[in-house]
């Protein structure tokens, strides 16, 4: 008895030590994933991300409490988020790659990759000086240098760096550059690459409106903004239906062929046309790009819908605002995206109150899918019925549904479309 006992555990011990060697083996054999292999790619869907709780971002966010997001995000699907600058006062950024760097840690089958943005501004930006958009703030050396430095430090998580947010739109008054300066630097990023001083396989990109990237009118197509085509590894473009709600609201009219239907029909066909006019604004990016250089992939950087707003969207404006519109728009562009196998960095994930500090009910403090409360918007109402985040918290709380859950209560805050307002 005690020979064959003796065996067995022989054999169990064995056993195991296979069992350990070949999940070794399958880990160190894994094929490392790069921007190639994940942009485009339905199995690894994309999200912008800021994880700011308070109305400061001087109160940062833990690496703990990213731990959790991330982890909230990964049960969603998530896999790719976009981050926006690694200001040295603003650590947010970094602290996302070593909590992702962690729970790689603790558990070898987590996959989380980020598209790591490097903010970029004119000479004066933010300064109470008149900004000098001819010439560029001598920070964006600096930030440059931090994004490249990271992305040595975690080439298993960041797979882009995006020069730039908004930069080159001339709307973006307070801060906005020349397509030179974006130019200079993604060239100098990739000449990195080129020496053997960045990952090989990182892709490099710029983020903007759709029409910095020649899909509005002709003034923006200059020949700096042919060679930055020419120079990215692919083009990172910005739609937004629900601002155009109000500033070119076209598409936002209600028909005079849909006068009698009810109002709950005029929104679902109001949506449909808000899914339209993003690819419109996508299909006009993607000819000139493509007629400048025709092996360039363009994806989605930004593109969202606000649940709550008091201003130009509001029940006193366009009237885009509410949860039931922003869940419908969710749906209409990840279906859209993911069959035409566009990566699409939805905005957002959570809610953010830093950005209209002042102004509780400003628009943008609510494009995100989950609010401070933790409670999941209409968009995600589903995976809450799934259990999706069942046993994940955020902030101690359990994620929970807006309005108890309760369509009809929902839907008594959900209005038709309004063009006819002063301007």
């Amino acid at each position: 008895m005690k020979t064959f006992l003796h065996l067995l555990l022989v054999v169990l011990i064995i056993s195991c030590a296979n069992k350990e060697s070949k999940q070794k083996t399958i880990l160190s054999t894994k094929k490392e994933l790069t921007a190639a292999d994940i942009l485009g790619n339905p199995n690894y869907q994309a999200i912008s991300f800021g994880g700011y709780r308070e109305k400061t971002r001087e109160i940062q966010p833990t690496i703990a409490q990213l731990k959790e997001d991330m982890k909230l995000l990964h049960a969603m699907g998530i896999r790719i988020l976009r981050t926006y600058n690694v200001q040295p006062k603003l650590p947010h950024a970094s602290n996302v790659l070593e909590a992702i760097h962690q729970l790689k840690k603790e558990d070898p089958n987590f996959e989380m990759y980020v598209m790591l943005g490097a903010w970029i501004d004119c000479l004066n930006a933010w300064t109470g000086l008149e900004p000098n958009h001819d010439v560029e703030s001598p920070e964006n050396e600096g930030e440059i240098a931090r994004a490249a430095a990271l992305a040595n430090k975690y080439p298993d998580i960041v797979k882009v760096i995006a020069v730039g947010n908004e930069a080159m739109i001339r709307w973006a008054t307070s801060y906005y550059v020349q397509p030179n300066v974006i130019l200079k630097w993604v060239n100098h990023l990739q000449k990195m690459k080129k020496d053997g001083k960045l990952p090989k396989d990182l892709w490099i990109t710029s983020s903007d409106d759709f029409a910095s990237w020649g899909g509005g009118e002709e003034s923006y197509r200059t020949k700096d903004l042919e060679a930055l085509i020419k120079a990215v590894d692919y083009v990172s473009m910005h739609t937004y239906a629900y601002h155009n709600s109000h500033y070119n609201p076209e598409f936002w009219k209600i028909p005079e062929t849909e006068q009698n239907l009810t109002d709950l029909e005029k929104v679902n066909s109001a949506m449909k046309r808000a899914l339209e006019f993003a690819k419109m604004q996508y299909k006009n990016v993607s000819d000139y790009v493509k007629s400048i250089d025709s092996t360039k992939t363009i994806h989605i950087g930004e593109t969202g819908w606000a649940s709550i707003s008091d201003g130009h969207y509001g029940i006193h404006g366009s009237r885009a605002t509410d949860e039931y519109k922003q869940g419908l728009y969710y749906k209409h562009l990840r279906e859209w995206t993911t069959k035409e196998k566009i990566s699409c960095f939805y905005f957002e994930a959570f809610d953010e109150q830093w950005k209209d500090a002042g102004n509780k009910n400003g628009s943008e403090n609510h494009f995100g899918l989950i609010n401070l409360k933790g409670e999941a918007k209409f968009a995600l109402w589903d995976l809450v019925d799934k259990g999706t985040f069942d046993g994940l918290k955020r902030d101690g709380k359990t994620i929970t549904k807006t309005f108890n859950g309760d369509k009809k209560e929902l839907l008594k805050t959900v209005f038709p479309p309004n063009t006819d307002y002063p301007r």
